[in-house]
């Protein structure tokens, strides 16, 4: 990491609060930069994650990948989402652009890289999948 900043993961207790849709929803993990931001003194709601990861499963693809990543697009702080599968080695890597565009790129091989430029560090599809038993 680098600049001396300081970066907080949290999983799946914490809420985001999306202003523009006035609601909150749960990511999987979230990873905030600096100091969490809470909606309106509550202190179970965050509104500045700068990374989002989600695990896929048959009964949640669809809203992860549909009306939550709409949710999360509004999300000022945002800069990556991560789709996580659960069942095949496939990670969907998304990065919005300084035009507030979201880049797809797809990851299927366990010896790939991900770059995570909102907190500056590469992380090893491996790792992601460690203690997985993937059946192939």
């Amino acid at each position: 990491m680098c600049n001396n900043q300081t970066y907080e993961v949290f999983s799946s207790d914490l809420r985001v609060w999306i202003p523009e849709h006035k609601r909150g929803v749960y990511p999987d993990v979230m990873v905030i930069t600096g100091d969490a931001i809470f909606n309106e003194n509550r202190q179970d709601e965050i509104v500045n994650p700068c990374l989002i990861f989600e695990v896929l499963s048959p009964s949640t693809s669809s809203y992860d990948r549909g009306d939550k990543f709409l949710y999360y697009r509004s999300i000022s702080y945002l800069k990556e989402y991560i789709l996580v599968d659960q069942v095949n080695y496939f990670i969907e890597h998304y990065t919005k652009t300084e035009n507030n565009q979201w880049l797809l790129q797809e990851y299927q091989d366990i010896n790939d890289m991900i770059k995570l430029n909102s907190i500056d560090i590469d992380l090893k599809i491996s790792d992601i999948y460690e203690n997985i038993s993937i059946t192939k």
